[in-house]
This record gives structure tokens, sequence and C-alpha cells, in this order.
């Protein structure tokens, strides 16, 4: 198994884009990386899962939501270096867009917090930069 923490190999990470009433689903992450930032929901994908079946687990697990993810809509690379340069985390994540099914929002697992975002809510959070660049590329802000 794949240390989180100074890791052998990048690690695959996957996460869900999910809207809804024009508001985005967000977590308020509890464990580095990124922790206390809100940042899409996500996490780790797991041997023999499918890119889509690991994001629908790790938002149910983080939220408390039920969804249905689509394929691929955006990745990115993510590095955290040491105060020696050494890398403490690289992973390589693969956001898919998904339906909302079913559920309330609370948040559970390696999330502080969990809850719909509208875009001007997100001036009042500490939103992680990946997170911004996800919903601008997507036009949920501008």
């Amino acid at each position: 198994m794949s240390k989180r923490e100074y890791p052998d190999q990048p690690i695959v990470g996957v996460g869900a884009v999910v809207l809804k009433d024009g508001k985005v689903l967000l977590v308020k992450r509890g464990i580095a990386p990124s922790k206390g930032l809100w940042a899409i929901p996500g996490g780790s994908l797991k041997l023999g899962e499918t890119l889509q079946e690991g994001a629908e687990r790790e938002i149910l697990e983080e939220t408390g939501v039920v969804v249905k993810a689509g394929k691929p809509f955006y990745s990115f690379d993510f590095f955290e270096r040491d105060d020696d340069g050494r890398i403490r985390f690289h992973y390589v994540v693969v956001d898919m867009m998904a339906d909302y099914i079913s559920g309330d929002v609370q948040g559970a697992d390696d999330a502080l917090e969990a809850r719909w975002v509208s875009p001007e809510e997100l001036n009042d959070l500490v939103v992680s930069k990946n997170t911004l660049n996800i919903l601008e590329s997507m036009r949920f802000i501008l």
C-alpha cells in the first residue's frame, strides 16, 4: 500500500464536482495536504476501482451525498515539499463531473465540514488554489 506522506511514487487522487441549485459541493479538509482549506471532495483511488467508483465512494464518505460520476473533467498535479525540499505529498488528481442523486450534506471521514456553496459565498472561504482553478475553468466563478 502506498504511503501518503513521503511516497515512493505519485498517488492517484479522485474527486467530483457536484452542482445542485446553483451551488457546488465543497469540504473543509481535515488532514494534510491542504488541511483547513475548502476544496472539491475527494481522496485516493483504491486498487481495483475505476475513477468513477473512487469518486463516488469518496464523495459519500466525506459528505454523505450519493452521486453518479461521469467522465474525467479536470486533472492536475499536486506537489508539496517540506522545509528540506523533499517531496512530502505528490498526487495526480482526476476530477469528474457528477450528478447529485441523494443525501443530506454533512462532513465526515477526512472532512471537517461539508456544504453547498454559492459563487458569492466563495469570497468568505479560504479555498484551495486548485479548486478555484477548477471552478474558473467551468465558469462557476469568473
